[in-house]
């Protein structure tokens, strides 16, 4: 006799349907028909997020709202203050509960029964990141990470006005703009660019269960058609700079300069360096501007131009809140106006790290930051020194950096220009409908 275990759920009226059949097909023989116990469901799923067993508790997912503090929530849970307070005060170490932000989701996890208390507290503070507060039975918090996986993206476009909207033409975003802005900084004036311009992208995009957009990762490779001139950039770990990594182009040539053009992500100028200047308001007297001025939002972050140690960190007069950054024997540069300042004298910086943010403080109409460059302790205008260009590759890394480069440089060639591929679809299109 040959017994058949089913595990899958079965709803009582189809039980005694099979139950039936099972006679039937076993020749009607009392001994071969399989007994309601014979009959194996399956378990029920058990659902687990955030390391929980959901079914446990009773589960409320909501968004900090306007007025909403950690104390508060915990408390509509029906947790006392006084635990709220130990709470709070255990858990600093990992979660600071009064930088909780407005708009962000979180999760309660309460317990079944009478009380129906929270047990539990998630905090997403991004949509990678959150943090557990469990205080069941001791109180207790881990900063966590979802699952991500990260997918490789390969994008080619066509500048028509600006970079910003060909990026939302092509449904890319705009993060993956400013990344490759920051990696041609020097090489390409992107407040130049023509119409025509084109560019292709390898770059690394990170989901949260393999469907929420998560940020974007490193630009693995790009190629930049600017004016007829193609210039293509490769990252690549070079453990002999501070940073570790860096973009060279096919020669092993970096492309950042020992200068940035401007402290700011995105430079757009407002006021350049004149020295004979005249301004309406002093009666068209020449008032010399000795610094270049960057418009940009209040709170916009300002970022070194160059590698250096920070000499000035203060406020004072008309600079207001201002920042000045010692690069060599020869250079130096100062950011004024700030709202924010990040570091302190003495300190050393990258060129790129954020040392302040763009404000109102001292003398100024408007907010920007007011960009002054000083060579051999003279201020000059920096748009129109001749700075040095980064080290170059040692020849020893060449061979690992061709190991890198030319795959990645067959790939970027094999990506089809994004006008190609509209020519491309345009005479399929046209092919089609002589075929009609």
């Amino acid at each position: 006799m040959t017994r058949i275990l089913i595990f899958v759920k079965i709803k009582p009226l189809l039980l005694l349907l099979l139950s039936g059949l099972l006679t039937i097909s076993c020749g009607n023989n009392p001994e071969d028909t399989l007994t309601p116990e014979e009959i194996y469901s399956a378990p029920p799923e058990v659902v687990k997020e955030y390391g929980f067993v959901l079914d446990d508790f009773t589960v409320e997912r909501d968004t900090v709202q306007k007025g909403d503090s950690f104390g508060k929530i915990l408390f509509d849970a029906n947790v006392d203050y006084a635990t709220i307070q130990e709470i709070s005060d255990s858990v600093q170490p990992v979660f600071d509960t009064k930088r909780i932000r407005v708009g962000k989701p979180y999760v309660l996890l309460k317990a079944k029964d009478t009380t129906n208390a929270a047990q539990v507290f998630i905090y997403e503070q991004n949509k990678e990141d959150y943090v557990v507060v469990d205080f069941q039975n001791q109180i207790k918090a881990a900063a966590r990470k979802h699952p991500t996986t990260v997918y490789e993206r390969e994008i080619s476009g066509v500048i028509n006005s600006n970079l910003s909207s060909t990026f939302d033409d092509l449904g890319v975003s705009v993060n993956v703009a400013y990344k490759m802005a920051d990696v041609y900084a020097w090489t390409i004036d992107f407040f130049k660019l023509q119409k025509g311009d084109r560019f292709k992208v390898i770059y690394d995009e990170r989901f949260v269960n393999d469907s929420i957009p998560a940020g974007i990762g490193n630009i693995k490779a790009c190629l930049f058609e600017h004016n007829g001139r193609e210039v293509y950039a490769f990252r690549f770990k070079n453990d002999s700079l501070p940073g570790g990594v860096d973009y060279y182009d096919e020669t092993g040539k970096n492309l950042r300069r020992a200068f940035l053009k401007g402290p700011l992500q995105f430079n757009r100028i407002s006021s350049r360096y004149n020295l004979k200047r005249r301004i309406k308001y002093y009666g068209y007297k020449i008032r010399p501007h000795k610094g270049t001025d960057f418009a940009g939002a209040i709170g916009t972050p300002i970022l070194a131009t160059a590698d250096g140690t920070v000499t000035k960190s203060e406020r004072r007069g008309g600079n207001g809140n201002y920042v000045k950054i010692r690069h060599n024997g020869t250079y130096e540069t100062q950011y004024l106006h700030m709202q924010k300042r990040n570091v302190k004298v003495g300190e050393f910086v990258r060129q790129g790290d954020i040392i302040g943010t763009i404000g109102m403080t001292g003398n100024t109409g408007g907010p920007h930051v007011c960009y002054r460059f000083w060579k051999n302790g003279k201020q000059v205008d920096p748009f129109k020194q001749d700075l040095p260009d980064s080290e170059p590759l040692a020849t020893e890394l060449m061979p690992a950096f061709d190991s890198i480069r030319k795959p990645l440089k067959m790939q970027l060639d094999n990506i089809p220009w994004l006008s190609e591929t509209l020519d491309d679809a345009a005479e399929e299109a046209v092919n089609e409908e002589r075929l009609q």
